[in-house]
This record gives structure tokens, sequence and C-alpha cells, in this order.
């Protein structure tokens, strides 16, 4: 009996001394196992912490849109200004555009330069083509009333030199246009015309001379022939031989605007 009890006790030592080192190695495991997730965890928070550094450093600051508006800009931008000034023609049908685009006379193109260059104008083309002076004296008083203008500039007298008309008529005529005018406190431009000496050298120079006396007489703005910068080319004309092709408009447009472009000025 004292044997196998003997070695039933040594037994049960055993097995207890067993079971705590089995205890005391799992916790050793365990805390070993903590330890190493701890310092898993560190490592990631200093690599995620790197990582915002890093995009922190590389990261391209935002650049304000270049083409934003700016609105104080905006708000200080004057507004473009409202024609309140007119320019009216009255002519035959070198200023109506005769065999042309409406875009491409002379007036229109005159029009578009003033556009530019004096916004608080507009022109009003109150031209016909055939149109005589007698049709001119006719119809400026409604055109007057109508357009209230600043500036009227007169264009007629070339089919009255074609048609052999007196000359004393259409001084009359261009005469009552520029009273009309001046009477409506609108300054004018006459623009004078020459013609061939078919009906003889007198009728020619008196022709002429008409347009040059009216505008001495009442202190008008004077071009004395709107097509002496293509008179003499052949090919600036349509095949009718009278009338200005649409490539001869520009240089028509240039030669008038040295004289009405002064008379836009503002005060």
């Amino acid at each position: 009996m004292s044997l196998r009890m003997s070695l039933r006790t040594h037994a049960r030592m055993h097995e207890r001394l067993r079971l705590h080192a089995g205890a005391r190695a799992s916790a050793s495991v365990s805390a070993g196992a903590r330890t190493g997730l701890r310092a898993l965890l560190a490592a990631l928070l200093a690599l995620a912490l790197a990582a915002c550094g890093d995009a922190a450093t590389n990261a391209t600051p935002a650049q304000p849109a270049a083409d934003a508006p700016n609105a104080a800009d905006a708000a200080t931008r004057a507004p473009a200004p409202v024609p309140d000034r007119t320019v009216l023609v009255m002519g035959d049908s070198l200023s109506a555009g005769y065999g042309l685009q409406l875009e491409e006379g002379w007036v229109a193109l005159t029009a578009d330069r003033i556009a530019e260059a004096h916004p608080r104008w507009r022109v009003v083309n109150a031209s016909i083509s055939g149109e005589t002076t007698a049709g001119g004296a006719a119809r400026i008083g409604a055109a007057l009333e109508r357009h209230t203008p600043d500036i009227v500039v007169i264009e007629l007298g070339g089919n009255d030199g074609l048609r052999g008309l007196s000359l004393q008529q259409t001084r009359d005529n261009l005469e009552a246009m520029i009273r009309a005018a001046q009477a409506a406190d609108a300054r004018v431009l006459l623009v004078g015309m020459r013609i061939p000496p078919n009906y003889g050298p007198d009728y020619t120079a008196g022709f002429e001379a008409n347009f040059r006396e009216l505008a001495e007489q009442y202190g008008t703005a004077f071009l004395p022939f709107l097509l002496e910068p293509i008179a003499m080319d052949d090919t600036a004309f349509q095949s009718d031989r009278i009338h200005p092709t649409a490539e001869a408009q520009p240089a028509l447009r240039d030669h008038v605007w040295p004289v009405l472009e002064p008379m836009l000025q503002i005060p």
C-alpha cells in the first residue's frame, strides 16, 4: 500500500508540475503575442503617419482658377455705351450699295468702323438707288424728324448730272437739304461728284462748282469727289462702268473717313 500510494502521489505531483509548466508557457506565449501585436500596431501607425507627412509635403497647393472672373472687377467694369448720336446718310446708288450685299457697301463698312472707334454713334443709311437731289429734298424733312441726326451726310447729284438736269435746280435742291439739316441742329458733310464731259465743259464745270460753293456758303464739311481713289481704275467698277465693286468699297470708306471722323468727336 505504501508503495502504491507513493507512486500515485508521485504521479499527481508530476501532473501538477506539467500543468503548471503548460500554464506558464501559455501565459508566456500570450504575453509574447500581445507584445508582438503592440509592436505591429505601432509600426503600422508610424507608417501611416509617415505617409500622411509625405502626402502633405508632396501635395500641390490649390491654385485659384486663372480664368475665374474677379467679382470686384466685374462690378466696376463700365458697361458698353449705348449709341445716342446718329449719322444719317442720304445718297443714291453709290451709297445704297447697288449690286452689293448690304454689309459690303462703304456706308456699312463705315458704320462698322464707327461702332468700334466711336460706340456712342450709330449710322442710318437712308440712301436709295436712282435718287436725285429733288427726291432727297422731298424726303429729308421726314428723315430728320424720324432719326433726329447729329450729322447728315448728303451724297446726291450724280443722277442729276447723268440726266443733264438743270444746274440751278440741282443747286437749289442741295441747298434746301443743307438748310433743313442745319435748322434741325445737325452738322452736314456734303459729298461732291464729278461727271463725264458729255454735256460740254460749261455744264461739267458748273456741276462740280455747285458742291464746292454750297459747302463754302453754308460752312459744311466737304469731300469734293467720292470716287476719287478709284476713278481711274477700270477694274474697280461693275460691268455697268458706273457702280464700284465690293472690292473697291474699303477704299471709299477710307476716303470719307478723314473728313467724317473729326465730326464724331464728342466734347
